[in-house]
């Protein structure tokens, strides 16, 4: 506990003594606001007021400097990622992480221009030389500080920083192992966007993810298969030496850088070539397309077998159709040409039996009461019986038949007939005429 001031002075209050008082009531209090806590905090530490105001302004100043402080500084490393660096040699400063010697390891290829001479500026004040020395440091803090420089001297030139960034392997990013367990997207997403930074064309398509649309998926591969990349090598070259008296060295030396950059060149994409044909085996969506392709390929060829299917039934069906039509109707003119042979046949019957009735007529009849002259009228019964013609044949029997006593005469009138039309001559028919 803390005791609160003494007031200076004693406040008083005048009080309505006729006024009727009310009951006393207990209630806590509790003191707050920050003007109490400033109290309480002078109080607790046993500071002065001055001592107070001082430690108060000091927090303001270490608030405001907090508030101001360059977002890009977030991003520069605390301190070399590469250890190596104090100790490697400033001669060989290719060989050396320039990124790490600015301090920008995290950024690397996507540090922008402001950000390299920032961060600069914040190694030059740490490792330069003179402060070095001045803090008892060793002769290794100089080399570090050569290679600050040129690592500033090449990331600010576009070519320089281009040909530095081609040969950067730590800004790589390896693919998945083969055969671990992992998110396909995940897992090739950075090794793409590592690639990317190569592309003369950008932007660079995505990745995307699962429900990208086979449009899309196929419009990425098409463009991995055609990557046109401005990776170089140069910065691997050995060095050309400036001494001109000796050309033919120079131009030695220029010839193997060549070929080294041509060899490591055809190399790399070779190396990307297999990289995209592991990611396109990989890929989830590809093999669903194959699969949907495959099922599609599938139902229009079922499809086109169930039109032949269904052609051939048709077909088949009209076959036997046709083949039941020929078979009925070749049964139906063979049932004809039967009826037609019986109905022939019994024709001729009848007429065979029209014939021998018209001819036993004659005998049947006693020869008509002229049995002497029985030849004769046998002769020219069969006579007119072969001239007639089966209607007539058939007339002429139902006549006789229907009245036999009058033979006679229905052979007469045949007889007539015969003559008048011409098919007998009546010298053959003597007793008839």
């Amino acid at each position: 506990m803390f005791n609160l001031p003494k007031l200076e002075k004693e406040i008083s209050v005048e009080v309505n003594k006729t006024a009727e008082k009310s009951k006393a009531v207990r209630r806590p209090i509790e003191p707050v606001g920050r003007f109490f806590m400033h109290h309480a905090q002078r109080t607790l530490r046993n500071h002065t007021w001055s001592e107070f105001e001082k430690l108060q302004a000091e927090n303001d100043v270490k608030k405001i400097d907090e508030s101001n402080v360059d977002p890009d500084e977030q991003l520069f490393d605390n301190e070399l990622v590469d250890e190596t660096l104090f100790s490697h040699d400033p001669r060989d400063w290719k060989t050396a992480d320039l990124y790490a010697a600015m301090g920008l390891s995290k950024l690397r290829y996507n540090a922008t221009e402001n950000q390299i001479i920032k961060a600069h500026r914040k190694q030059v004040v740490k490792y330069h030389p003179d402060k070095q020395s001045a803090q008892g440091a060793g002769l290794d803090q100089d080399g570090l500080f050569k290679i600050i420089q040129k690592a500033f001297e090449t990331l600010t030139d576009v070519n320089k920083r281009r040909q530095y960034d081609s040969c950067d392997f730590n800004a790589d990013v390896q693919p998945p192992k083969k055969g671990t367990d992992y998110d396909f997207y995940e897992a090739w997403r950075p090794v793409l966007e590592a690639e990317a930074r190569f592309s003369k064309k950008q932007p660079v398509p995505g990745l995307g993810d699962a429900n990208t649309s086979k449009k899309d998926v196929e419009a990425f591969y098409s463009f991995w298969h055609r990557f046109d990349s401005w990776r170089t090598f140069e910065f691997l070259d050995e060095d050309v030496p400036d001494d001109s008296s000796n050309r033919d060295h120079k131009r030695y030396i220029e010839r193997k850088n060549k070929a080294a950059r041509d060899k490591k060149k055809t190399a790399d994409n070779a190396r990307l070539v297999k990289l995209i044909e592991r990611l396109v085996n990989e890929d989830p969506r590809i093999k669903q397309f194959k699969e949907e392709e495959k099922k599609e390929k599938e139902r229009k060829k079922w499809e086109r077998e169930a039109g032949a299917r269904a052609e051939a039934e048709a077909k088949a069906k009209a076959d036997a159709e046709a083949k039941a039509k020929a078979e009925a109707e070749a049964k139906e003119a063979a049932s004809a040409k039967a009826d037609k042979k019986k109905a022939k046949e019994a024709a001729k019957a009848a007429k065979k039996k029209n014939k021998r009735a018209i001819r036993n007529l004659p005998k049947e009849s006693d020869y008509f009461g002229d049995a002497d002259k029985a030849a004769a009228i046998d002769e020219q019964v069969s006579l007119i019986v072969d001239t007639l013609a089966d209607e007539e044949l058939v007339e002429v029997a139902n006549k006789v038949k229907t009245n036999p006593a009058d033979a006679k005469a229905i052979l007469q009138d045949a007889a007539k007939n015969m003559v008048e039309s011409k098919k007998i001559s009546a010298s053959l028919l003597t007793y008839f005429a």
